[in-house]
């Protein structure tokens, strides 16, 4: 998944640690979790950004669940919003 190579390293040069995890990270979001609509992970430095929507609250608890299996260790800033799919409260006014 496209969205999902921005974590890895884009250099020629050996993996980091951190890089290897994050990319074992990112397999496991692409292997099919049914929620998420483009969760990003990319190294910001000494730390990991988690960025993206998911479909419900129960998908970015298991997203960050994930996330902290894999990066034990690691700083990680999340910030997953969580898609807005409830009805409009009132009928939208066309002209």
């Amino acid at each position: 998944m496209s969205n999902h190579d921005a974590g890895r390293a884009h250099s020629g040069a050996p993996a980091t640690g951190t890089e290897y995890r994050l990319a074992h990270l990112l397999e496991r979001l692409a292997a099919g979790h049914p929620g998420e609509l483009g969760v990003r992970a990319e190294v910001r430095g000494e730390a990991v950004q988690v960025t993206g929507t998911v479909a419900s609250a129960q998908c970015r608890e298991e997203i960050l669940v994930m996330v902290r299996e894999e990066l034990v260790g690691i700083p990680v800033h999340c910030d997953l919003v969580v898609a807005e799919s409830s009805a409009p409260g009132q009928a939208e006014e066309l002209a």
